[in-house]
């Protein structure tokens, strides 16, 4: 059997996370003390703070890759984030969690709209993860060049149809 769970399964690791999120408390924060009181902004804040988290492994990673001598270790422990975030990344996105929730989310409509294509994306995400992991616990630092290219390309690919444009503040 793969690693890969059924669509029974993830639609279901889906919907706990999103009841655990919406169960979590009235209020929540994210780390730039911005409030959201219904679950789809508790949501989205979420999804930003955890895409924050994975964007700034992904930096660590890089910077680690720049150094004359890159400390393996460190290269397989973020690589094993990197890949532990995009696993996690499709449960972000909970219906009502858009700009509906919270006008700054960048998330674009049709992650929802076109759910088939957003999950084709996240999954190509994960294999390029999975792999990312795989050879960063190589040590071969000209292969996991490569590989944070191709897993930066699954992320570009992603942003690149489902999310708008950055907005300031």
């Amino acid at each position: 059997m793969s690693g890969r769970i059924g669509k029974g399964a993830g639609l279901a690791l889906a919907l706990a996370v999103g009841t655990v999120v919406a169960a979590g408390g009235a209020l929540a924060h994210n780390t730039k003390g911005e409030t959201a009181t219904t679950p789809g902004a508790r949501a989205a804040l979420m999804r930003h703070d955890n895409f924050e988290k994975l964007g700034a492994n992904f930096k660590r990673l890089n910077d680690e890759l720049r150094k004359g001598s890159p400390d393996k270790a460190v290269l397989t422990q973020t690589a094993t984030a990197v890949k532990t975030f995009s696993g996690q990344l499709p449960a972000w996105f909970p219906r009502g969690s858009g700009q509906e929730a919270r006008p700054k989310s960048e998330a674009k409509a049709n992650i929802w709209s076109d759910a088939a294509g957003f999950t084709a994306a996240a999954s190509n995400l994960q294999v390029q993860a999975s792999k990312l992991q795989q050879v960063a616990a190589t040590g071969d630092v000209d292969a996991l060049k490569a590989q944070v290219r191709a897993t930066g390309g699954a992320c570009k690919a992603c942003h690149d149809k489902y999310r708008v444009e950055k907005k300031d503040s």
